[in-house]
């Protein structure tokens, strides 16, 4: 099994990932319309370092031992009927020249770390993190799933924490008629016991220095206050989406009040990353940034069947202006292969 990162970079001002269009949509189409656009963009700028060697027509399937492949950048040259020809761009490079392997590991695209950071002082910025679990991986794997984001976190900003850490839990919402329904339905959403199981490993990083405050996203007031009763570091912060219904509920109002936790408002979707979009980005189709084999011929990239792990979204605020300066994805995904 190998593990596949992906990376939109910086999508407010370009980054060492190499991204440079903003997205204005709800998280999943920005996260998927960011993570397309960084693909075109590194084999873009990575296509003048194409082998230019390779066998014209050449094509080798890749593995998760070597993910090495062959798009020789050639050009074809199409007739319009009329005695003009029009030219399509070239096929983007070789897989090895705009992503890159690590320790079983694959990138999509490669990042120049050395290239990462933030232009001022960590301490001119608010950091937050926000870390998406998804519905298709185990409950058990989660501590390392949370260790695995933050650190791509920090080695992209080139920080040593962040200031906040908002764990986002599958099956959550804040959907309803109004802010009681909404309310009311919370209360039966999610897992308890899974919830309650993972925020240990949420906790310890903030006991090593490396979060300063906890936060959780989709909990109204049934959901919270049983929460607080089963963990020791209690969240700082509880994210709602009430795009749908009205107020924040008065009864959510008045334990977060007691228990001294601030309520924010975002507009993230909790299904963030599905396995079939996931294929979409990776596959071989025209939106698809060939990393995966064809399914009916088996050739072209690599086989087997992606599940997606988690996503973080991270952003960087400078603190006396209130400017977003860095802004991005990681996802994750397990290729199984059959």
């Amino acid at each position: 099994m190998a593990q596949i990162i992906l990376s939109t970079g910086n999508i407010v001002s370009g980054g060492p990932s190499i991204i440079r269009k903003p997205g204005a949509y709800r998280s999943n189409l920005e996260l998927t319309n960011s993570l397309r656009s960084n693909f075109l963009a590194a084999q873009q700028d990575y296509a003048d370092h194409a082998d230019p060697d390779a066998d014209a027509g050449a094509s080798s399937p890749l593995t998760a031992d070597d993910p090495i492949g062959d798009n020789n950048g050639t050009t074809t040259t199409i007739s319009n009927g009329h005695g003009n020809t029009d030219t399509t761009p070239p096929p983007p490079p070789s897989l090895p020249v705009w992503t890159a392997h690590q320790d079983g590991v694959i990138f999509v695209p490669r990042i120049d770390w050395p290239e990462a950071g933030l232009q001022e002082e960590p301490s001119e910025y608010d950091i937050t993190v926000k870390l998406f679990f998804l519905p298709t991986t185990p409950v058990a794997a989660r501590p390392q799933y949370v260790r695995e984001a933050l650190s791509l976190v920090l080695k992209e900003l080139d920080v040593r924490a962040v200031d906040l850490l908002v764990v986002s839990f599958p099956g959550m919402s804040f959907d309803g008629d109004c802010e009681w329904e909404a309310d009311k339905r919370n209360a039966l959403q999610g897992n308890d016991d899974d919830e309650a199981a993972t925020w240990p490993a949420v906790e310890e990083l903030q006991r090593q220095g490396l979060v300063r405050s906890l936060g959780i996203a989709e909990f109204g007031s049934a959901k919270l206050a049983r929460f607080l009763t089963r963990v020791q570091v209690p969240p700082r912060v509880d994210q709602i989406n009430i795009k749908n219904c009205c107020n924040v509920p008065p009864p959510l109002v008045k334990i977060a009040k007691e228990q001294g936790i601030d309520l924010l408002v975002h507009s993230d979707c909790t299904d963030i990353l599905s396995k079939g979009t996931l294929r979409e980005l990776l596959g071989p189709g025209p939106r698809g940034a060939g990393i995966l084999a064809d399914t009916e011929t088996g050739t072209g990239g690599l086989q087997g069947d992606l599940v997606p792990q988690w996503v973080v979204k991270y952003t960087a605020v400078v603190r006396d202006r209130g400017v977003i300066e860095n802004k991005g994805y990681f996802a994750s995904a397990a290729l199984v292969q059959e």
